[in-house]
């Protein structure tokens, strides 16, 4: 796979940190995720293709048993505030002393400086003050966050993921590591580039909610079916919004300009009223196979079972049958070929990590009897 070879320490967080280093083990990386003593899983369920080392990185030792880790890795992934690997002994000045080649990437919330940076905070306070949650949510309402997937895991850890991959990438023409300041604010700012760079043009020139993008348009929203499910409508090319038209049985020169947007709110009604009138199945007998850009709103439970889904192979199946998207994009020479196993248990592989990395037993014994690492290795059952 394009990342065999590479390893990550991965510290473990919750849901942006542990999403880039399954990415980064999906595409061929082996990597550790370490875990406070005591816990019981990963909460974020992000595990596949890790495996668990236990560690109190809270006492000294702990923390010298991760240099030893870190001067054999090529990455280190962390997601604590502003300061706190510093107050470790764990900070990139001493981690890449030890190993110059060291990619140290820290993910956070509110980047490494500025007076938010040791704060803490969720992806709706990130997509705040990003400016992008402004923009979203429907006219005369308050804006709402699309789950917690902009900020977290497209603006955090993905972009963490592109910075790692970057890294990588200049480390082999200068062979030297470097330190990145991911954070969900900036990098949720950045995805949304297209808004600032468009920002003075017809696309937002309505308040919140009444624009073409944002709900204001008639085709490009979403509208109840018979049976309460859902089609999803994004007619915005002429071409297309004529398809639109066709398919609903309505005759466009007895309709107002497409584009006309003081006509919207009533269009917006018409099309609801015929919408409901068929099943969402009904609907997509109508639309499937034509360039009208209408589909339908698929549950988690459905688009596993959808033909396209299914010829393509969009979702994997774990060995407890547990299904997930497979990772993307699809390389050509070298695609991901994630595990199928399940995710690990905290501490499943102390002890074979520690051997990989040097540790004799008799050291192993002795932070295992010093509390500094936890083993919990599973068990067969005859």
């Amino acid at each position: 796979m394009a990342l065999q070879g590479i390893l990550v320490v991965e510290l473990a967080g919750l849901a942006p940190g542990p999403f880039c280093a399954m990415v980064l083990a999906d595409f061929g990386a082996r990597v550790v995720r370490v875990e406070r003593p005591g816990s019981h899983y990963d909460v974020s369920r992000l595990g596949r293709g890790k495996r668990s080392l236990a560690l109190d990185l809270k006492q000294p030792r702990g923390a010298a048993v991760l240099r030893r880790l870190c001067a054999r890795s090529d990455v280190l992934l962390e997601p604590f505030r502003s300061g706190v690997m510093e107050k470790l002994q764990l900070g990139p000045e001493i981690l890449q002393r030890d190993n110059p080649r060291l990619i140290y990437a820290r993910l956070t919330g509110f980047g490494q400086s500025g007076s938010f940076s040791r704060l803490a905070g969720h992806d709706i306070n990130y997509l705040a003050l990003s400016g992008v949650l402004s923009k979203i949510g429907r006219n005369g309402e308050n804006p709402y966050a699309p789950l917690n997937l902009l900020a977290d895991f497209a603006g955090g850890g993905l972009m963490c993921v592109l910075g790692i991959m970057m890294a990588l990438f200049e480390r082999t023409r200068s062979g030297k590591g470097q330190v990145i300041d991911a954070n969900m604010v900036e990098g949720t700012a950045y995805l949304s580039s297209f808004l600032w760079k468009t920002q003075k043009s017809s696309l937002w020139e309505a308040p919140r909610g009444q624009n073409i993008l944002d709900g204001g348009a008639p085709f490009y929203m979403t509208y109840r079916t018979a049976d309460g499910e859902f089609m999803a409508v994004g007619a915005i090319e002429p071409q297309f919004y004529e398809l639109l038209i066709k398919g609903l049985g309505l005759k466009s020169d007895e309709l107002p300009n497409q584009m006309s947007m003081d006509d919207w709110p009533e269009m917006k009604k018409k099309f609801a009223a015929v919408f409901a009138k068929k099943t969402k199945a009904e609907w997509c007998q109508i639309f499937d196979g034509t360039d009208a850009c209408v589909t339908p709103v698929l549950t988690l439970e459905e688009v596993v079972h959808h033909d396209h889904s299914k010829e393509r192979g969009s979702f994997i199946t774990n060995e407890e049958q547990s299904m997930s998207p497979r990772p993307a994009p699809l390389l050509s020479n070298t695609p991901a070929i994630p595990s199928f196993k399940r995710d690990p248990f905290v501490g499943e592989h102390t002890e074979e990590i520690l051997d990989e990395f040097g540790f004799s037993r008799e050291e192993i014994d002795q932070l295992k009897s010093d509390k500094i690492i936890e083993s919990n290795k599973v068990k067969a059952s005859l």
